[in-house]
């Protein structure tokens, strides 16, 4: 069995100190927000609480959703960078860029540079960047492929996008790690669902991702961006996909948001007799971190635990 935990939306804190020149464009109104809203929502405790409990369950790897900072200042992107290295080595953590990491012009840039051992496949040298989307990871016989759909909006808006390019790339991705007999999860930021988020937050090219994934297949998608614990299928080359968000990693009890959470995936079985479990499991303290669980079958039937 392959244990694959999921986090996203994770809005590390404290902000650095901001200059009124990095907050002369889109970043004033992040920064309005995060001191109105994100800041007192938005816990590293939590956080902290979450990546403990995750350590503590043991998995084989962890995939990160986007959304790692805020503002993506460079202090965010480098504060970002020493967090990833605390949670353990970056063949056993994969991540993709969010909305908030490509918040303004060469921000997109910067965090691929930064982020780069986490956000390349295997074999792979050198930085990360638009090209090298989608990356594909394979881990025993599961195939972990990334996907961007991060890219600066302008103020108030937080859509993604995917593209064509990326698209003829996803296609090869998806094909060859077929023809290898792996289990095929595909990260994204922006959930590839209509009507899953608002307007003002979706995907753009939602038609295309969905084509590919119709003709050529996939056995799981992972995504963020909502704050939302959700379950969507899409249509799939041997039927439907599972397509499974998150809460927000760092969300306290309070807010309108669902909790902070994280996803166990326990993956088993064989290509055409794959089995998949979901147990979310949800923070419910504040004071002292203990988790609430819920667990539902995704693909097949339930795994058998090795004695």
């Amino acid at each position: 069995m392959f244990r694959l935990a999921h986090i996203s939306d994770v809005h590390l804190g404290p902000l650095p100190d901001v200059s009124y020149r990095e907050l002369a464009s889109k970043r004033m109104v992040g920064y309005v927000n995060w001191q109105r809203n994100r800041k007192g929502m938005l816990q590293d405790g939590v956080l902290d609480s979450i990546v403990a409990d995750i350590h503590t369950t043991g998995v084989d790897h962890l995939a990160i959703t986007g959304d790692l900072v805020n503002l993506a200042l460079d202090g965010e992107v480098e504060l970002a960078r020493k967090w990833l290295e605390t949670l353990g080595p970056p063949d056993r953590v994969s991540v993709v860029p969010g909305n908030h990491d490509a918040y303004v012009p060469g921000a997109f840039a910067k965090a691929c540079h930064a982020w780069s051992p986490w956000m390349l496949s295997d074999g792979a040298h050198g930085f990360a960047g638009r090209e090298t989307f989608p990356y594909t990871r394979v881990r025993g016989s599961v195939a972990l492929i990334g996907v961007t759909s991060a890219r600066a909006t302008a103020p108030f808006m937080a859509t993604g996008f995917f593209r064509e390019g990326q698209a003829v790339r996803l296609r090869q991705a998806l094909s060859q790690a077929r023809e290898h007999g792996l289990f095929r999860v595909v990260m994204i930021h922006h959930p590839p669902v209509r009507d899953a988020v608002h307007p003002h937050k979706r995907l753009f090219g939602i038609g295309r991702f969905q084509r590919v994934i119709r003709s050529f297949g996939a056995e799981l998608v992972l995504h963020g961006h909502s704050h939302l614990p959700s379950q969507y299928t899409i249509e799939g080359a041997d039927g439907p996909v599972p397509v499974i968000g998150v809460a927000a990693a760092g969300q306290a009890p309070g807010s309108h948001h669902p909790v902070a959470q994280w996803n166990l995936l326990e993956i088993s079985g064989v290509p055409g007799d794959w089995s998949v479990r979901l147990t979310r499991r949800a923070f419910t303290g504040t004071a002292t971190a203990t988790m609430h669980e819920t667990t539902v079958q995704l693909v097949g039937k339930a795994p058998v635990e090795a004695a």
